[in-house]
């Protein structure tokens, strides 16, 4: 069994992109059909963030009070 690629797929971050500027575009979209498309996009952006440094996060767990 192949060990699976780390990252974010390009095609979903094409789409999601081509999604974006669509929504955005169009007279018709409501409001809530462009907040939902902007929520995808930067939810995407956090996973990028997230992928490209290995202490996001490492933090948390850290207790700095003491």
């Amino acid at each position: 069994m192949s060990k699976k690629a780390k990252g974010i797929n390009p095609d979903l971050e094409k789409a999601i992109s081509d999604l974006l500027k669509a929504t955005m575009s169009d007279p018709m979209a409501s409001l809530t059909d462009k907040t939902k498309i902007l929520d995808r996009a930067l939810k995407l952006e956090q996973l990028k963030a997230k992928i490209s440094d290995d202490e996001w996060g490492a933090g948390f767990a850290d207790d700095d009070d003491e």
